[in-house]
């Protein structure tokens, strides 16, 4: 057990996300927790594909919290705080923040993201949840048109014992306070207020003042004289606001 958690170490999958969502699926118990030293079938965000060099983390986990549908961004924000936590014990002093939703930055260029799936059951609740964590340790493979960086070489079994360890912190942490201290630790993680982001939307991106998260976690910009929030979307670009 690591964290709480039952971890399975694997040479070589073609994704562990897959693996793990098809377990979630036969009725595995929350607490799962699959690892492959490489991946030859990785995925990201938005149907990307994820290169997977062996040295890097790549992790699926299994969460069976309940509650609604609603929920769910939530827990990807608690998946955000607890791999920034995570990246600061083995890497301390490095300049990290997260860029919302779940991705872990240094400056512009991107070490880590998860990529979160769920599915719901008959009455609309959250049957299971799955995070597919992929963080940069020892090396920074290409992505086009995006700056990448990497935290280690750090040994991808360590890392993943000290982020499922957050994990479970902050799991107990909402089940005993709600989601207000994640919320909260998110924004501590995230950019200063008045920071100007810019948000794609499909084909409209939306540019706008940061002026943190809404009480379910949505994406606070000010944009149009108006306060908005936004619960989908990726943040493209982040300058100061001074400069606009």
């Amino acid at each position: 057990m690591t964290g709480g958690f039952r971890l399975r170490i694997h040479e070589s999958l073609p994704s562990t996300q897959s693996l793990t969502t098809e377990l979630a699926e036969r009725g595995e118990p929350a607490g799962l927790a699959v690892l492959a030293r490489r991946q030859t079938a990785g995925r990201g965000r938005a149907g990307r594909a994820w290169q997977s060099t062996a040295g890097n983390l790549h992790l699926s986990v299994l969460l069976r919290p309940g509650g609604p549908a609603r929920d769910v961004a939530g827990y990807a924000l608690l998946g955000a705080v607890a791999l920034h936590e995570a990246a600061l014990h083995h890497a301390p002093g490095r300049p990290l923040m997260l860029k919302w939703p779940n991705d872990l930055m240094e400056g512009e260029a991107k070490l880590a993201g998860i990529l979160s799936e769920a599915a719901l059951d008959e009455r609309g609740g959250i049957a299971h949840l799955v995070f597919g964590i992929g963080v940069n340790l020892a090396h920074t493979p290409a992505v086009e048109g995006r700056a990448v960086a990497a935290l280690g070489p750090i040994p991808p079994e360590d890392f993943a014992e000290t982020l499922l360890a957050r994990i479970a912190h902050w799991q107990n942490r909402r089940l005993a306070e709600g989601f207000a201290p994640i919320r909260t630790a998110w924004m501590e993680r995230g950019p200063e207020r008045g920071t100007v982001l810019t948000l794609r939307r499909g084909d409209n991106p939306v540019s706008g003042r940061y002026e943190g998260l809404a009480e379910d976690g949505g994406l606070l910009l000010a944009t149009g004289g108006r306060l908005h929030a936004f619960h989908a979307g990726e943040v493209m670009e982040r300058h100061d606001a001074s400069r606009d």
